[in-house]
Parts: structure tokens; sequence; C-alpha cells
């Protein structure tokens, strides 16, 4: 049975992967770095820790990170300020089907914990979690383990017992390889073929992850 659902954030619970993306893409370009919008799905949901030598092999021992993501950052403040929060299609109706279930939830983000909090506060969800875990909380963000097997710990429930849902390869990489089931909403990008073979299920959004829910649950009585 399903005790618990444990939720990446961006991408998944809130429509902010496209504005990352474009700025990531134009903060690099002030710094005279021709990043494209593949460079940048390939960091999504990525540990700092993992992403500053993965775009200094791309771009060069030069790349400054540091200077890069805090620029990026301010640039996506800017725009959050002006258009909000957008939340996913399905999120409240989702969360609503779980707590009327009886199943635990969570969030599992890459995001910090303060901006974890005024995001989903701003869009009504914080409430509706059991628990937020920022990747700040782990020795390791993903595409490790640590935050899934740190957020399972939390809500004290086995990994085998909870269903992680994610819209991105290295959050899908990190829930897999805590030992979760792992549904997949794709986002931007769509699975590869390799990532299918591994994916407890594929939703085009987040309505449809209650009946894949429901007939598991059904299946397992």
């Amino acid at each position: 049975m399903i005790k618990a659902v444990i939720f990446d954030m961006d991408g998944t619970l809130i429509d902010t992967e496209k504005h990352l993306v474009r700025c990531w893409c134009a903060a690099a370009k002030e710094f005279g770095y021709p990043m494209k919008r593949e460079d940048a799905f390939e960091i999504r949901s990525l540990a700092a820790k993992f992403a500053e030598p993965h775009l200094k092999e791309k771009f060069g021992e030069d790349f400054d990170y540091v200077k890069v993501r805090n620029r990026r950052k301010e640039m996506m403040s800017g725009i959050l300020e002006t258009n909000g929060i957008e939340k996913k299609k399905g999120a409240d109706e989702l969360l609503d089907f779980l707590r009327e279930s009886g199943i635990k939830t969570a969030v599992a983000t890459a995001t910090d914990e303060v901006r974890a909090r005024k995001y989903l506060t701003e869009i009504e969800l914080y409430d509706k979690f059991d628990q937020v875990i920022s990747a700040t909380m782990v020795e390791n963000g993903k595409p490790k383990p640590d935050i899934y097997r740190y957020a399972c710990e939390q809500i004290k429930e086995n990994p085998k017992d909870c269903i992680a849902v994610e819209d991105a390869p290295n959050g899908i990489r990190s829930a897999i390889d805590a030992g979760l089931r792992t549904i997949m909403v794709p986002d931007l990008t769509p699975p590869t073929e390799e990532m299918q073979k591994e994916l407890f299920a594929v939703a085009d959004s987040l309505l449809d992850v209650i009946q894949i829910i429901k007939n598991f649950q059904k299946e397992q009585k």
C-alpha cells in the first residue's frame, strides 16, 4: 500500500522551470557564456555542488558559477514578483485526494527552505504537506538519493511504501535510487526511453496521478 507521496516542487507543483531555464541562459549570456536551453535543461533540480563542475566542464574553468547563479536568482525574483507563482494543474485536487485517503505528503525540493515556504504559501499549498524538505538539509542534493531518503525518515515511512512525483531527470534519478516508486509528470522535456524503463508511471498532469494511485491501491488489496 502507498503510505506517502513525496513531490518535487519546481516544474511539478509550480510552473517555474520555464522561467529558470530562460533566466539561466540570459544570466550566462550577460557574462559571455553561450548557454542554450538544452544546457539549462541538464541542470534542472541539480544541486549546486554538481551543477558547478558540470557547467565548468561545458563552458570552461573560468565559468563563474556563483555570479551567474546570483544573477539568475535576481532575474527570477523579478519575474515572479511581476507574474506571481503559477500552480500546476491538478495540484489541489491531488493533495486533497491524498489527505482524504490518509496518505502522507511531503515536498523534496532543490530550492532552499525559505523560498520553498514562500512559494508554497503564496499558492496556498504549504499547509497541505506533512513535511517540506529542502536540499540544504542534506549533504547531497539531487541527483543523489539523500533528499528522498531524508524525507522518508521525516515522515517515518519506508521508501518502498512511498511514491515520488517528479518532472525532470535529476529528480527522477534521486527518487529511484532512494527506493521510491517514481511517477514522472513531464514539464519541459519528455522521458527518455531508458528512463521509462525505470519509472513507475508517466502522467500527463497531476490530475492523472490520482487515478494511477487509485489503480495501484486497488491492485494491492
